[in-house]
């Protein structure tokens, strides 16, 4: 499907299968993003998610991570660019076989935590993994960081690029999303996400901690379904971009 002339599209996305509201957040995106079993899920929570997402018309991705639930991914545990492509590939082969048990199609991969945000700062991890996507998913979209290395990587590599912006996460003047760790890092307030989450889809903007204006050319907004509130904020974005004019679909469907 075209994008219509005048209407601006987003896709909205969470990450599910993390052993979160899944029933309540998927219905209220457009793409979900599933834990492969790595940093968490299993066989049984994938197929769950897939089956809410189909259900409601919402496209299933794979969400490979680095293999330690003791930090739930968000620590990096090897730089090695074959050990990576290993790992996702192993990650996204085993979610695509589950999928297409399901009647599924795997219509993208994003990475997750650690593993995301290495890719989008170095060029070398990015371009391991979007190998790997090619390898065993060569018609998915690859997830990324607006603006970043991952998504110059998948186009290398033969991917569609879909970059990603962030309603609940703050950035940093460089692009780069602040550590979790720092204050202010993560939006936890609802008119706030609904506010930014219009302001990106509208104007492809936002404002980093301190305060520099950042130009992101964002095709999908992430929404994290790990956080206190993830389905109450969900809906109040959705309602915020529809009421904005924006039409949300996943962008296979724009």
């Amino acid at each position: 499907m075209n994008r219509d002339a005048g209407t601006r599209c987003i896709d909205l996305n969470a990450d599910v299968g993390e052993g979160c509201d899944d029933a309540g957040l998927i219905p209220l995106v457009s793409s979900a993003n599933v834990a492969c079993g790595a940093h968490a899920g299993d066989e049984e929570t994938m197929r769950t998610a897939i089956r809410i997402a189909r259900a409601n018309a919402v496209a299933v991705g794979a969400h490979p991570g680095y293999p330690d639930r003791a930090t739930f991914g968000r620590e990096v545990s090897t730089r090695e660019p074959g050990a990576i492509a290993t790992l996702v590939a192993e990650q996204v082969a085993r979610f695509a076989a589950i999928a297409r048990d399901e009647g599924a199609a795997l219509a993208h991969v994003k990475p997750h935590g650690a593993l995301y945000n290495l890719s989008a700062t170095d060029p070398a991890i990015a371009a391991a993994i979007a190998r790997a996507v090619a390898r065993v998913a060569p018609g998915a979209q690859l997830v990324g960081l607006a603006g970043s290395c991952s998504l110059a990587a998948a186009r290398d590599a033969g991917l569609v690029a879909v970059g990603e912006a962030f309603v609940d996460r703050a950035y940093r003047s460089d692009g780069t999303l602040a550590p979790r760790a720092e204050p202010g890092a993560s939006i936890e307030d609802v008119a706030a996400a609904a506010s930014r989450a219009v302001t990106l889809a509208t104007t492809g903007t936002v404002r980093s901690l301190d305060g520099v204006v950042l130009q992101l050319a964002a095709q999908t907004l992430c929404l994290h379904g790990d956080t206190p509130g993830a389905v109450t904020r969900a809906h109040a974005v959705r309602r915020a971009l529809v009421a904005a004019g924006v039409r949300i679909a996943a962008p296979a469907m724009w």
